[in-house]
């Protein structure tokens, strides 16, 4: 049986993530990172997609990522994986697959949604148990965002992010702030449901809209609505401060996330 085309909307941004065969590592060293940044970044040249946030984890790989064509992304990701899988297997003296089937996708509303999937991304290092805070991880968009250093990577601000200031240092301000703060259980778990769905994570109006213009199912069940503040509040003392969703499991386990 044929598979259903992925729901992909020029303009609207997707959260990708790409894992290994039977969980296995993707990468083994800092140099199969940088040949799969390189190739990302070759294969972002043209500007059908561009990309906001990125982490790079020992078994998968999270971007979040938004194409200006129709079926961009899923042409990114078919030619990125396809040639890292060549470079990666002749430098390891290996053969055979290396990603776990199709990578999964879902489509994300522009609003406190996205910011919340920005922050899903870049502590995913945190609850894997690799770094105590975001910024200390190489691999990810982390440092960017909270406009401590240059990326690796073309990434480009969404108009979500840019609407937390008004200008540079009041933005990156505000998204630390945003990710220091605890993430609430419920939004972990509707980011996670979602993207194991393949379904469009965000309010009712948006999912209509995807139902009427792609004219398939965007939902799937209730799985809770992220919380966004403005204030330090209570939380995390850290931006690397394990999620109380994630406490108690083990590192190879959030690894998996």
């Amino acid at each position: 049986m044929p598979r259903r085309p992925r729901l992909e909307l020029p303009g609207i941004p997707m959260h990708v993530v790409q894992r290994g065969v039977n969980r296995g590592a993707v990468f083994i060293d800092d140099s199969d990172r940088r040949h799969y940044l390189q190739l990302l970044s070759d294969g972002l040249a043209d500007g059908r997609v561009v990309l906001h946030a990125f982490a790079l984890m020992g078994n998968h790989v999270h971007l979040l990522l938004t194409p200006h064509e129709g079926g961009a992304s899923s042409a990114l990701m078919h030619g990125l994986g396809q040639n890292y899988v060549a470079g990666f297997n002749r430098r390891h003296a290996r053969c055979g697959p290396l990603w776990q089937d199709r990578f999964r996708s879902s489509l994300v509303g522009t609003d406190e949604y996205l910011l919340s999937v920005y922050r899903y991304i870049d502590l995913n290092p945190v609850r894997a148990g690799l770094v105590a805070d975001a910024v200390d991880y190489a691999w990810s968009s982390a440092r960017f965002n909270l406009g401590l250093g240059t990326s690796k990577l073309p990434l480009v601000r969404h108009e979500t992010w840019l609407r937390l200031g008004t200008d540079g240092a009041a933005r990156h301000a505000a998204y630390g702030r945003f990710l220091r703060e605890a993430t609430p259980a419920d939004e972990l778990s509707a980011i996670r449901g979602h993207l194991a769905q393949q379904r469009v994570y965000g309010s009712e109006r948006f999912q209509s809209m995807v139902e009427r213009t792609l004219g398939r199912n965007a939902r799937c069940r209730p799985l809770g609505r992220p919380r966004l503040s403005t204030g330090t509040g209570a939380g995390d003392a850290a931006a690397g401060t394990p999620d109380a969703g994630d406490a108690g499991s083990s590192a190879r386990r959030r690894e998996l996330d």
